[in-house]
């Protein structure tokens, strides 16, 4: 199928203002508990925000923060920022004075959208940065007069495909996360080629997801995929939950879930999670870190609803291997999605055979421009067409691709290297554990050994749960493979996009010493 991708292009135009045009503007865009939102008020909502934001000097090409919780808002203060023809950057609103200040020094944000709950922690930053954000606080009665005292008509900026639209903040496991300058072409192509040919998004979806939409995964999968067809997404602003989660479902009956794998964990550890109706569900997602074999079983076991793997980037926008429908190897993370070529490679970039392990590199449409002002990593990351990941993986003769972990996370042990999710896939089949990260920790006499953070379940005696451990995996790995100590933790730590931060583990090991 080809994709659309006419002279001139914008996100908001093929996301939100052609389903209006096409007839869909009384079709139901977005479910909270409060209600339901129409294309159309949606569209006039975002009308509303461009003017607002053009009003405040916003320009085209200037960066807006969009720090918003998961309400009708947001989307709308999306869309709106890039009818202006701004670039949106899309943040954590929960984060604290100081990491906010870095994002305003290090976007050079011209505005900043915000709710009126989080709007003093926004302003403190902006005091402490060395330039001032107009703030656009909503939720207020002086924030939403500024809002709704704008014209619902609005006239968009006219972009080109390869014009920046929005900011995603790669993942990463350690160190400070880079902004990925995508371009509105990247959104559209993605959409056509995963949403549309791959997962078969219909116009009467309804999608519900685990990670917020400043997250890209979330943005797509259950924000733009779901609009770009017609059918409808949920949104709700309270922190995901298994409770939560299930709760969501039963209220709107969502036929697609965007799952992450740390949440099909809590939602498999929920006491009552086998009495969950779940029924409404045609298929779930899950992206953002491995997906254990042994979590993925027991989620078949125990729900019943086909759960697909995939692998996407912040630097190809989104997913860009995935399993199928109907189709799905557990294990494994699929293939590559139509319109993307995925080699792995040697160190020397020499394509390595089938069932050996290289690292990544991707090419397609939905590569991002650079990182911004990260020159170095941006040579070392794009070169030519190609994305040249850090993530490691084997292919078989299927091309089904396996994940093995990142370059920066394998361990040399007594000379050889092993990936820490062989010990981590090991200690989640013990009943005792809820969760578990291994990383590679320096000895006193130098040398790389395996170290192993768990989090018990309820069930478990945390006292003894270590030396039970280092008894459950004798047999299931080599001994260098062993983690030389387990520590016992109320909860693993996590990076800003909900993923295992293994730096600041590796610093609780150090600090143990």
């Amino acid at each position: 199928m080809p994709t659309r991708q006419p002279s001139r292009i914008g996100v908001a135009d093929y996301f939100l203002d052609d389903r209006v045009r096409d007839g869909m503007g009384e079709r139901t865009a977005l479910r909270t508990s409060e209600g339901e939102v129409s294309y159309r008020e949606l569209q006039a909502r975002s009308n509303r925000f461009a003017n607002a934001l053009e009003s405040l000097g916003v320009r085209p090409e200037e960066r807006v923060l969009v720090g918003l919780p998961d309400t009708p808002d947001f989307p709308a203060a999306l869309f709106g920022t890039l009818k202006r023809g701004a670039v949106a950057v899309m943040v954590n609103c929960y984060l604290g004075a100081d990491r906010m200040r870095e994002l305003y020094e290090y976007t050079c944000a011209r505005a900043a959208i915000v709710h009126a709950d989080h709007a003093d922690t926004f302003r403190r930053a902006a005091r402490l940065a060395s330039h001032s954000p107009a703030l656009l606080v909503v939720g207020t009665d002086e924030g939403d007069v500024q809002i709704d005292n704008s014209d619902s008509h609005y006239v968009n900026y006219d972009l080109h495909p390869d014009d920046p639209a929005i900011w995603l903040f790669s993942g990463g496991t350690t160190g400070r996360p880079k902004g990925v300058v995508q371009s509105h072409a990247s959104f559209v192509n993605t959409t056509e080629r995963y949403a549309k040919e791959v997962i078969g998004y219909r116009a009467d979806d309804i999608t519900l997801s685990v990670p917020k939409l400043y997250f890209g995964y979330a943005t797509g999968s259950s924000l733009l995929f779901p609009l770009s067809v017609g059918a409808s997404a949920v949104l709700f602003p309270e922190r995901s939950t298994a409770d939560e989660i299930f709760r969501q479902i039963e209220r709107h009956r969502p036929t697609i879930l965007v799952n992450v794998p740390t949440m099909v964990n809590h939602m498999l550890a929920h006491p009552d999670a086998g009495l969950q109706d779940v029924g409404s569900l045609r298929l779930a997602t899950s992206a953002g870190e491995a997906l254990p074999l042994s979590l993925h079983r027991r989620w078949n076991e125990t729900f019943g609803v086909e759960l697909l793997d995939g692998l996407g980037t912040a630097e190809m926008w989104h997913i860009f291997i995935s399993n199928r429908p109907g189709q799905a190897r557990p294990g494994t993370l699929g293939t590559a999605v139509p319109g993307f070529e995925v080699r792995l490679c040697d160190e020397n970039g020499q394509e390595v055979a089938p069932g050996e392990v290289g690292r990544m590199r991707v090419r397609g449409d939905s590569r991002a421009h650079a990182y911004w002002r990260r020159p170095r990593e941006t040579r070392r990351a794009f070169v030519g067409e190609w994305y040249v990941s850090g993530d490691m993986m084997s292919v078989d003769e299927e091309g089904f691709f396996t994940y093995r972990g990142r370059d920066d996370d394998l361990l040399k042990v007594s000379g050889k290297w092993f990936s820490p999710r062989e010990a981590e896939e090991r200690l989640l089949e013990h009943p005792g554990v809820r969760e578990a990260a291994v990383v590679g920790a320096t000895a006193e006499n130098g040398l790389t050994v395996p170290v192993a953070f768990v989090v018990a379940t309820s069930e478990a005696d945390a006292s003894e749960l270590p030396e039970i451990l280092g008894e459950h995996l004798e047999g299931r790995l080599e001994s260098y493979k062993h983690p030389r100590e387990v520590h016992v933790v109320d909860d693993l730590p996590r990076t800003h996009l909900d993923k295992v931060d293994r730096g600041a583990l590796r610093r609780d090991w150090a600090g143990r010493r």
